[in-house]
């Protein structure tokens, strides 16, 4: 068992090391804020100009992110891929543009290393890479000459064929193994171990009860050592416990819901659409864990 042969590393010691010095500390779970730059996107895409979406970033900031993450292509299901150029050009000018105004974190959601280069040499600071590093074997090396974290996501397939039947005999261990063979990949290719963290992908190649479980079940990939992000914010699992005809964008209340369970449950980084309802739900958490 994963818990047999990992030992627990204290939370309140743990960082996230940026490239440029700066120390993610994770004595609190941090929030981060999803901005999609696609027109397709699930939840929230749409057309934009790159000042508008910086806005949504500030926006984002001031009601507490931590991180921001942007991304240039939707990974929903059936989604179909687009280029690293089309995808850049639509990102690049985003963290461009963020970055004259603020220097909050941000993470490039891509798992092209084309996209991840230029994003970090525009000012990004995270790689969020949905694949693990499978599907662009060169991103793993990148991370580790930039010096950049990355983080490592569990999915079955591609977005555009992960949820055509997925199955697991044991789901929890199942991506527990496989984040054990990410790892020792990331430290062959000369990541430190220090700028990982893992994401059991909620969502992506998951029933709604492998999606319950991965919840549920959170503190064992907590005794692997890294931090742990996860995004339940706004999927589709949400709908299928809390059936409604209304767009995605209104799932706020099982999204935070979500949230709650997973910092109950030992997740450090918190991928999130609603970040002001967010930030405020973990305030409270926070507050009673003081006093009892």
């Amino acid at each position: 068992m994963l818990e047999q042969k990992i030992k627990h590393t204290d939370r309140e010691a743990r960082q996230i090391a940026l490239a440029d010095g700066r120390r993610l500390k994770l004595d609190r779970p941090l929030v981060m804020g999803v901005i999609n730059v696609t027109p397709d996107s699930f939840s929230d895409g749409g057309k934009a100009t790159p000042k508008q979406w910086a806005e949504s970033a500030r926006t984002m900031e001031n009601e507490g992110a931590d991180i921001v993450d942007i991304g240039g292509e939707s990974t929903r299901p059936g989604a179909k891929p687009v280029s690293a150029n089309e995808e850049m050009q639509r990102v690049i000018p985003v963290i461009e543009e963020i970055r004259k105004s603020s220097t909050l974190p941000i993470s490039i959601d891509t798992y092209k290393s084309e996209t991840a280069k230029a994003a970090l040499d525009a000012g990004a600071d995270i790689i969020n890479d949905i694949s693990a590093s499978r599907l662009s074997p060169d991103m793993a090396k990148l991370a580790a000459e930039k010096k950049a974290p990355l983080v490592l996501m569990h999915m079955l397939g591609t977005p555009r064929q992960m949820q055509e039947n997925p199955h697991y005999d044991d789901c929890v261990a199942e991506i527990g193994q496989f984040f054990e063979e990410r790892i020792n990949y990331c430290l062959d290719q000369g990541i430190d171990r220090s700028r990982l963290v893992l994401d059991p992908g909620i969502g992506f190649g998951k029933r709604l009860s492998d999606n319950i479980e991965i919840l549920a079940g959170l503190r064992a990939f907590g005794l692997l050592g890294l931090p742990l992000l996860v995004g339940a914010s706004r999927k589709s699992f949400i709908n299928m416990l809390h059936p409604t005809d209304l767009p995605a964008n209104q799932r706020i209340g099982g999204s935070v819901a979500a949230a709650v369970v997973a910092c109950a449950n030992g997740a450090d980084i918190l991928r999130v659409h609603d970040v002001r309802q967010t930030v405020g739900a973990l305030k409270v958490i926070r507050a009673v864990g003081e006093v009892s």
